[in-house]
Order: structure tokens, then sequence, then C-alpha cells
């Protein structure tokens, strides 16, 4: 037993991050300089993310930049009111990107912009934290992940619970094989969305630069129940509940597991709560079959918060030995066969705050934020860098293809698509003319 506490306490030393040198192109920033970040799309998430980074120790919320006027003036305010200092505004990433105290930005746009905006911070010289998915289809990760090397910068993907200590713990311990080998994962998301009706063609707001919100994704015109948040249901712009919450999910499922890609994804769901504009799943099951004989299941409901698990989300982890059970937070619970409980870890930082549409919490996801700012510094490495990052969206991403070709997927190396023509011409978009993807 003591062997194992050691050796998860180690585990967590190890995902804390190791020393780096900051000997990255452009600004040099030593290990006590202030970081000067831009965030980008604060309209609610971006909003909650700056307001965290503005509490961190030598970090400056120096630029704002959205595309509703009315958003930049409130998040502007709202920064000046916490720190004191006002930071400047922008609509368009593009001239921010100018800045040339400009250390990092926080891309928590729309989907389609995750990964055009950080690509062009890359070749802009900044490091980039980019809230998931990092890209809207799995070309766009591939491109990310070669632009971070291309351009020696650092980029992490906003899956934070890589930075929970208790779940760094966790995973140490399935490693260790505190329930023996573990074989399967379930994970789940429930949430009790209403309709967003049929939509009608109107003028768009004159403090909306509807435009430039499009910006890469192929023209559509603006109707009245789409932003600021139902382009999550629209294939255009959006990529459903598997990505816009499962993703953290998989990506915990995934990392407790040791698996990179799978090698078999089949999908089932619909749109089954109301008739509307939505065109996602509400109702949604991936399952993953992986080289080394072991599957994950995510189940999204998106309009149904019925809690069975007493949890709205959460994973499951079932090995030979027992079961291990995360309850959507920084807490977990293992159990060997039978059901006898015989571990019950309480997060040493603050409980999941349910009831947060934001997150987990500013305690707990502040974790992810020092993690990337310390990394920017060159103090430790990132807990959560595109190249995992990638792999995790590409998960729900292959259950989207699945759902969308009804096909049973087979993937290969590097999780790309086998013989089916169909799903591959879902491997990347379209993209409006000007705004395509290159390295």
């Amino acid at each position: 037993m003591r062997n194992r506490r050691n050796f998860i306490k180690q585990s967590v030393l190890a995902g804390a991050g190791v020393f780096l040198a900051p000997s990255m192109f452009g600004r040099t920033i030593s290990q006590s300089e202030k970081v000067v970040i831009g965030v980008v799309g604060t309209n609610s998430r971006g909003h909650y993310l700056a307001t965290m980074l503005a509490q961190l120790p030598d970090v400056e919320i120096g630029y704002i930049c959205d595309v509703d006027a009315n958003v930049v003036s409130k998040t502007i305010g709202a920064i000046e009111k916490q720190t004191g200092k006002k930071p400047k505004g922008f609509k368009d990433v593009r001239k921010l990107l100018e800045e040339k105290d400009l250390d990092a930005i926080i891309v928590a746009t729309p989907d389609h912009w995750h990964a055009p905006a950080t690509l062009m911070a890359l070749k802009a010289g900044k490091h980039v934290y980019v809230e998931k998915p990092c890209s809207h289809n799995p070309a766009e990760g591939e491109i990310l992940v070669a632009a971070a090397s291309k351009y020696n910068k650092l980029v992490q993907m906003g899956n934070q619970r890589r930075s929970f200590p208790r779940m760094i713990e966790a995973v140490a311990a399935l490693q260790n094989g505190i329930i023996g080998r573990t074989y399967f994962a379930k994970g789940w998301y429930a949430n009790a969305r209403k309709s967003i009706g049929v939509g009608k063609v109107v003028p768009v707001p004159a403090h909306l630069d509807y435009e430039l919100w499009q910006g890469p994704a192929p023209r559509k015109p603006y109707r009245d129940n789409l932003i600021h948040y139902n382009w999550h249901w629209f294939w255009n712009w959006g990529t459903g509940e598997a990505l816009n919450n499962g993703t953290h999910e998989l990506d915990l499922m995934r990392w407790g597991l040791g698996v990179d890609y799978p090698t078999k994804v089949v999908s089932a769901g619909g749109r089954f709560a109301f008739k509307d504009d939505w065109e996602t799943p509400d109702t949604q099951t991936i399952t993953y079959e992986f080289a080394n004989n072991t599957a994950i299941t995510w189940e999204g409901r998106s309009c149904n918060d019925y809690d069975e698990m007493r949890s709205g989300r959460g994973v499951i982890f079932y090995g030979e030995k027992g079961t291990m059970v995360i309850p959507g937070g920084d807490d977990y619970k293992v159990y060997e066969l039978g059901g006898k409980l015989i571990q019950d870890v309480k997060t040493t930082l603050q409980q999941a705050d349910a009831t947060n549409t934001m997150g987990m919490g500013e305690k707990l996801d502040s974790m992810h934020l020092l993690n990337f700012v310390d990394a920017v510094r060159g103090k430790t490495k990132l807990n959560a860098p595109i190249s995992e990052g990638h792999k995790s969206t590409l998960m729900p991403q292959l259950g989207n293809i699945a759902f969308r070709s009804g096909h049973t997927i087979y993937c290969g190396e590097q999780g790309r698509i086998k013989n089916d023509k169909d799903a591959n011409a879902l491997w990347s978009r379209e993209y409006e003319p000007g705004w395509e993807m290159k390295l």
C-alpha cells in the first residue's frame, strides 16, 4: 500500500509538469515576468476565463476581442473593475495578433473558429489556450499539431480535468492496477435543454459583425435562434453535444485507459425530443474499441437530465478486480468486486459546482490556466498539449462521422478512417473562399 501511495504521489508531481527552459522564438518570457494575454470570444466561457486569468499572479488581460461590440464593452468593463486596468478592445483577431507585447491568446469562440484562430496566432508567434474542442473537424486538428511543432509555440486545450489534482491521482492509481487491468470505461452527460424553435431570417443586429462571426464557415443567412449559443446544434458552425461536453469525459476515459486511437467506432441517436432547427443529435451513444482489447462508451442526453448515476456527468472505469467512479468533478470512489466501497477520495480544492454552466468552479478550472501560464514562462510542461487535445477531440468527431454517415467506422494509424468514402468526406470541411487553413 505504501509503494502504491508513493507511486501516485510521484505521478501527481509528474503530471503537474517538469521544468522546461523558456527558449521560444519571439518575445522571451522570464519565469518572474508578467504574461500578457488576449481573450478571443468573451460572451460566456471566454468572459469566465478572462476573470479567472486576471486573478493569477503576474498575468495581465491586455486585450479583449469579440465580433459583438456589446460583448467587448461588457468584458472590458468587468476586467477594468476587477483589476483597475482597462484592456484594449478588438473586433478582428487578425488585428489583435499584431500587438507586439501580446504573449498568448485564449480562444473561446464558437467551434468553427477554434482551429483557424489558433493557427493564425501560432503564425504570429503567440502561444494559445484553445477551448475544447480544439477543432471543428479532424483535418483541422492534424493541422494544429503540425503547426505547434512548425512554429515552436505552446498550444493547450481546455480539457481542464488534466490539471485536477485528484484526477491525476486517480489515473495514476488506475495505471498502477488499483482495479486490476482496466478494460472498459463508460461516460455520460445529461442536461434538460429546451427547444430552439424555428428561426426566422431577420436583419443582423447593429452591434454584431455577422460576416466576421461566420469567418471560415460557408455563408448562411442570419436567423434569430442562432447567436449566441444555439450555433452548437448546427453542423456549419457547431459540433453537437458530443464535442460540446462529451470531449471532457472521452478525454478522461482515454487517459485512464491509456489509449490513443480507436480501431472501431459506432454511433446511434438523433434529434428525438423536439421538432425544430436543431441538426445535431440531442440523444447519442458512441462506442469505441481499441487494439489493446479495451472499449469506451459515451452517452449524451441533451434534453433529459435524469441523473440515475447521481450526477449529470461522469465516468466509470471497470476492471478485473473492481470499479472506479468519477462523478464529474475532482472526486472519485473505488469499489471492489461485489460492490464494497474501499476508497472515497474527496477533492482538496473545491466540490464541483454542478449549477455552474461555465465550468467546474474557479479553484479547479484555474489549475489548468495556471499550468498554461507557467508553461509560457518556461517553468513547467503543458498538462494537455495539442498532441493530446487532438486525440481526445478526434474521438467525438469520429463518433459524429459514424452517426452522420450511418456507418461503422474502422480506423487505422493516427485514427484515420479506412475504406469508407462517405465517412472520409466528413474528415474535413468546406471553407468560405479565402479562409482555408494552410500551414
